[in-house]
């Protein structure tokens, strides 16, 4: 339970969708078809190298630390300044937390037993522009990881301090909305705005099914100005492999 306002759900099955498109033609359709120049979470890297994750983002924001607001010990502040848990729990099953850490590499914003909690809850995966701790028993839960680095520090040791939990948080450079979509893997994670994951799951499936069909055509040495992206003469052949029931399936994106 939360008492944080929670966000507009959106079908599982969108989601699915866009988890199998992935990341790079979830960008690629942004960029052409809403004008997005980069939803790119720049230079966080998959600390769990062939996890996929897509879900809603449960935002948190540090802020640099000033005494009077936050003070040193992780479990001395009053329950409600101790968001970094609260944001946790406010999460549903299949959710993404995403956090601005400021960039900072000297705080470890979850460790092991926080990230424990959040699988068991049912999330799927962590966006952090900073730092987690216990990386060694980290690494074998089953969380999609995307990062700055890692510490052994906790996350009030240093310089930062939680300051808010589903506000609109910079990360990495985007903007990202609470209940915005995370789609992440080992090209790394981009923000999808809610309002538009509907018209990108449709927009990208049809950009990942003829390239089903372009890829089948490189791989015979076809002409690579014909069928990428595919020309008139090539969405012809394209139309006519449709109709001889050669559909794309889904684990082909």
């Amino acid at each position: 339970m939360t008492d944080f306002a929670d966000f507009n759900r959106i079908e599982g099955a969108t989601l699915n969708k866009l988890r199998e498109i992935g990341a790079a033609t979830i960008a690629g359709a942004l960029s052409k078809q809403a004008g997005i120049r980069n939803p790119h979470l720049v230079g966080l890297t998959p600390f769990n190298p062939g996890a996929t994750a897509c879900g809603q983002a449960v935002t948190l924001q540090f802020m640099p630390k000033r005494e009077d607001l936050h003070w040193g010990d992780e479990y001395a502040a009053a329950p409600e300044r101790e968001l970094h848990r609260r944001a946790i729990m406010a999460c549903q099953p299949g959710d993404i937390i995403v956090v601005d850490a400021r960039g900072s590499m000297s705080s470890g914003v979850f460790g092991e037993m926080m990230l424990t909690s959040f699988q068991a809850q049912g999330g799927k995966g962590v966006v952090i522009d900073g730092c987690i701790r216990d990386f060694p028993e980290v690494q074998q839960l089953d969380l999609g990881l995307w990062l700055r680095g890692v510490t052994p520090n906790f996350h009030t040791q240093t310089d930062i301090f939680p300051h808010a939990v589903n506000v609109p948080i910079a990360c990495a450079g985007c903007f990202v909305a609470p209940g915005d979509i995370i789609v992440a893997d080992d090209d790394g994670a981009v923000v999808l705005p809610l309002a538009l994951a509907e018209e990108m799951a449709e927009a990208a499936s049809a950009k990942a099914e003829w390239e089903v069909f372009s890829r089948m055509k490189l791989e015979e040495g076809g002409r690579l100005d014909k069928y990428y992206p595919l020309n008139d003469e090539a969405q012809k052949e394209y139309e006519a492999w449709l109709r001889k029931g050669s559909t794309p399936q889904p684990d082909a994106y």
